[in-house]
């Protein structure tokens, strides 16, 4: 006689840190990384995309930051406290993120978002960073490796650039050193430069303006297992030299991105 077969039951690990679902889409599609391996990896550039200052959602944000900074605690999911119109209309949070100095875990679970502010540097106590299923971001602020205790993070690392199970491009950056005396650094195009605004050295925090402007990728394994696309803007070649070793397995120097760039073959992860 045979055995009754008893399925299997996985907990949904993610089951509180999905917001409400109403009648829209809490984000927005994104084609920017090919994840079919028949077909090849086109150029890629960052989410041109503005944060509007005036949405429902961005207000909201705004106001759970203040009241975790406030309590300190030491969890932080604001996308649980947005309808789904209201996340979608989130594409990056806020530089007051600095003020949540007692947050361990930073969950932004299946959000729209396509940039991480550098002011994630200043969370002095994270230890777990979990943007998994957010889609649009594909890289992150070189200023997280200031976050001593980081650890533990849960990316879609099929999302990123860089990865390597595709091995996708970064956007080009700018091959040579930036005058800022000519540039505007508080009213930048993200879809060239990445953020709408560079104030500060990634490095060596000392201020932008007045020297050159010097933009490279570096992939790190900041926590855990994830090898991570960051950003860097540089001050001066003396902080570029400062930089750590790339990950191996990855581009083994600072780069700046583009097709050109000759990555590791793609499909093992390296160890």
């Amino acid at each position: 006689m045979s055995e009754e077969l008893n399925p299997q039951v996985f907990s949904n690990r993610w089951a509180d840190a999905v917001g409400p679902s109403d009648h829209g889409s809490p984000r927005d599609f994104c084609r920017c990384i090919e994840h079919i391996s028949t077909k090849p990896q086109r150029p890629t550039r960052f989410h041109p995309e503005r944060q509007d200052t005036t949405a429902p959602g961005w207000v909201r944000l705004l106001e759970l930051v203040e009241e975790a900074a406030t309590d300190g605690r030491e969890v932080f999911k604001p996308l649980v406290e947005l309808t789904a119109e209201q996340r979608r209309q989130v594409v990056t949070l806020p530089p007051t993120i600095a003020k949540l100095t007692s947050v361990k875990h930073l969950v932004l679970y299946g959000s729209n978002l396509v940039r991480i502010p550098p002011e994630i540097g200043a969370m002095k106590s994270l230890e777990e960073f979990t943007p998994y299923t957010s889609y649009r971001l594909h890289w992150f602020p070189y200023e997280v490796t200031r976050c001593p205790d980081l650890r533990h993070s849960t990316v879609s690392t099929r999302a990123i650039y860089g990865n390597y199970k595709r091995r996708p491009p970064f956007p080009s950056l700018p091959a040579a050193p930036t005058d800022t005396q000519d540039t505007d650094l508080e009213n930048l195009d993200p879809g060239i430069w990445g953020a709408t605004a560079i104030r500060t050295c990634s490095v060596c925090d000392q201020r932008i303006e007045g020297v050159n402007l010097r933009q490279v990728w570096i992939s790190l394994r900041t926590s855990g297992a994830d090898v991570l696309p960051l950003l860097v803007n540089a001050c001066s070649t003396t902080c570029i030299d400062a930089l750590p070793i790339p990950a191996e397995g990855y581009v083994q120097t600072p780069h700046t991105g583009g097709p050109g760039i000759d990555q590791p073959p793609a499909g093992r992860r390296p160890r």
